[in-house]
């Protein structure tokens, strides 16, 4: 008859493990990983082609002794591809070319239409810039006409305005003055001119003050014939503005000039 004490011993036996000291047979191996990569798929044209084409020299043997071999060149021969060059509606050898010819045009119109557009445009811009470039600056545009009021210049004062660089003359002229210079005999000027010819209006003159032998400028109201006098070499103009003495050659130039009103004179 077992007792309760004696069973606990044979129960408590039954849960240890005893080692036969064997060794396995074959050994764990770890296996490894090979990474597949695929190769980039090389397009049949004319340059990938040739690089398989023989760099070396050729060497030709012949003899009873030498295998012989018959090569079908039109078996053999990898023709290039151009297909990513070519359009999709003409990819296929079945279909016809006339059936997307319409398209195709229109692609090709609407690409030249395009360019000739823009070359237009281009040019227009060039064109434009190299006229612009060769056209007056600001500062000679805004000298290129003057405007003078007329009422503030008194009868018998010549005043003095500069004009493109250079200084104009506007006498307000007396009837004394008008009827001299309206007297005087055209044949007897070294430049012959009549005072009509020079004036619009008969109380205005209008000159350029730039003597015509060396380009001084004369004084106004001075000289023999009371009109104006050079000081450099002693040439004297009458009310006209034409030379009467000294070395100048001719009267004193008289410029473009309108009458926009009785009270206004824009000249140039």
């Amino acid at each position: 008859m077992l007792k309760p004490t004696n069973v606990s011993s044979y129960l408590k036996a039954t849960s240890q493990v005893v080692s036969n000291n064997l060794k396995p047979v074959k050994t764990n191996v770890i296996v490894a990983q090979h990474q597949v990569t695929l190769k980039k798929p090389i397009p049949l044209t004319s340059y990938s082609l040739s690089k398989t084409l023989p760099i070396g020299n050729a060497a030709i043997t012949s003899g009873p002794a030498v295998s012989s071999q018959i090569r079908w060149a039109h078996t053999d021969i990898n023709v290039p591809d151009f297909s990513q060059y070519r359009r999709d509606p003409v990819k296929s050898p079945t279909s016809r070319s006339s059936d997307s010819e319409d398209n195709r045009k229109n692609f090709t119109y609407l690409i030249a239409g395009a360019g000739t557009v823009a070359t237009a445009y281009a040019a227009k811009a060039v064109v434009t810039q190299f006229v612009t470039s060769m056209s007056a600056s600001a500062d000679v545009l805004a000298l290129a006409k003057i405007e003078i009021k007329l009422a503030d210049i008194p009868e018998g004062k010549s005043v003095t305005f500069k004009w493109r660089g250079k200084p104009l003359f506007i006498r307000h002229r007396t009837p004394e003055e008008i009827a001299t210079e309206q007297g005087v005999n055209v044949g007897s000027l070294r430049d012959p001119q009549h005072d009509n010819e020079r004036v619009q209006k008969p109380n205005w003159l209008i000159v350029l003050g730039v003597c015509t032998h060396l380009g001084c400028v004369p004084i106004a109201n001075a000289g023999d014939f009371g009109g104006y006098y050079c000081p450099c070499h002693g040439s004297h103009y009458d009310a006209s503005g034409r030379i009467r003495k000294g070395p100048a050659p001719l009267n004193l130039e008289v410029p473009y000039y309108e009458f926009p009103d009785d009270t206004t004179l824009v000249v140039g």
